[in-house]
């Protein structure tokens, strides 16, 4: 399975540099995502994490690909962190009930890479934890713009996973460039991210995290391509806002209200 996280700046290998060694990484400010979500996923073989975020107090969209594996899998959704290694009392740990993996979802592709998350009980809204608005189906994000992606995910080719939450900018590129490199790349519901120049892309362990453009997410971390590290493909997430939405409804009739973050 392929998971993805933050690489950021690679350089120049200097002798005492170590060899794979990435730099030029940028913490994120303590709790200025109170989106984020960090998932811990246990299955039978494996424990392993992905990143999510939440849109209502009961629910938080990830990558498919986190937790469509056979057999038992159970999942617990962290909000509210920054160290996801630390005792904060900001942190909210909660059970994902229940998920909704998008029915046309192809592990071979990964076409349709989304999930919609259930928890168990509504996360309390607080000044660490908030909701963040979604894409609609009309909205668009084009080429050239600049968007953020956040994770605690891989920061080098090493291993090396971040206790603290990271964060990285990057370009929306021009979808031919995804396209040449694979005739999987489907435009209505893929979006092309990150280019070889600025050496910036998520990694393992980031999946699920939300591409934020102008304050709302409008991507989900999804996959990339073995022969490269640039670009990466995120879900578009405009695509998918009618089933996220029908699949709320299946949450319960009433709407639950969240305020949605903002800067």
């Amino acid at each position: 399975m392929l998971l993805l996280l933050l690489l950021t700046n690679a350089f120049v290998l200097l002798p005492w540099a170590g060899a794979g060694r990435i730099i030029g990484r940028r913490k994120a400010e303590a709790h200025s995502k109170p989106y984020m979500a960090y998932l811990e996923i246990q299955t039978v073989s494996q424990n392993y994490s992905c990143g999510g975020f939440l849109i209502r107090p009961d629910a938080v969209l990830s990558a498919a690909h986190c937790v469509a594996m056979k057999g038992t899998v159970r999942v617990t959704v962290i909000l509210g962190a920054h160290n996801i290694r630390g005792r904060e009392q900001s942190q909210q740990k909660i059970p994902a009930g229940r998920w909704f993996i998008h029915p046309e979802y192809s592990h071979k592709d990964e076409e349709n890479d989304i999930v919609l998350l259930k928890l168990k009980k509504k996360a309390r809204i607080n000044k660490n934890v908030q909701c963040i608005s979604i894409a609609k189906e009309n909205e668009h994000v084009g080429e050239g713009a600049l968007c953020n992606v956040s994770g605690w995910g891989w920061t080098s080719d090493k291993g090396n996973a971040a206790n603290v939450l990271m964060e990285v900018e990057l370009e929306v590129q021009n979808e031919e460039i995804c396209e040449q490199i694979s005739t999987d790349y489907q435009r209505q519901s893929m979006i092309c991210v990150g280019d070889a120049y600025s050496k910036k892309s998520p990694y393992k362990g980031d999946s699920g995290g939300p591409l934020v453009c102008n304050k709302k997410a409008h991507g989900i971390v999804s996959h990339g391509y073995p022969e490269v590290l640039f670009p990466e493909v995120f879900t578009r997430i405009s695509h998918f806002e009618p089933w996220i939405r029908k699949q709320l409804r299946r949450f319960g009739r009433k709407v639950i209200p969240c305020f949605p973050f903002s800067d």
